[in-house]
């Protein structure tokens, strides 16, 4: 598996059912959400201004660069339950060599800020990224179980690799077109 092979297989609309459990609070957190990803245009100029954001701060080779949109609804919400949490992001894809490179998110997964991480994929074919943030370092894990069945999973530490704060699961199915 390769950066490009990776987003196209994860082009589409995809429902998800996430369930999630916070360490620090005690809590379990069950997310049902609308995941979007569609390819962008290497012309697109969000994707040279979050290059020229970045620590990178130039152009570089990047490849398949996508958009994700998401709409989710948790039962972890105390006020209101049936509050929709969505939101979007631009991820670029910088390739160091076949099988690892850098991503750069235009939002970041566990702080609302722009991100940089690291990505590999694992001989089976599951992508890991880890993100170190301000406040925490955030591993996720993609796999493929078919070609409309993908499964997540995330791991978020402290900053100093030292504790533990949530892990979560999902499980992911392609909405088919008909």
């Amino acid at each position: 598996m390769n950066i490009e092979q990776f987003v196209a297989q994860s082009l589409g609309v995809w429902r998800s059912m996430r369930s999630g459990h916070s360490l620090a609070f005690q809590q379990f957190e069950d997310v049902l959400s609308e995941i979007s990803i569609e390819g962008i245009s290497d012309t697109d100029p969000i994707i040279s201004e979050t290059i020229k954001a970045s620590s990178f701060g130039k152009d570089l080779t990047h490849q398949s660069a996508f958009k994700m949109e998401w709409n989710a609804e948790s039962d972890w919400e105390p006020d209101d339950p049936n509050e929709v949490s969505s939101g979007s992001c631009v991820i670029i894809p910088i390739p160091s060599n076949s099988h690892s490179g850098h991503l750069l998110r235009s939002v970041g997964y566990a702080e609302s800020i722009p991100a940089e991480s690291s990505y590999s994929f694992l001989s089976d074919g599951t992508f890991v990224l880890t993100t170190q943030y301000e406040q925490s370092i955030a591993e996720e894990r993609i796999w493929f179980v078919s070609q409309h069945v993908r499964c997540r999973s995330s791991v978020l530490k402290t900053s100093a690799g030292s504790g533990i704060l949530q892990t979560s699961f999902a499980s992911e199915v392609r909405k088919i077109k008909t």
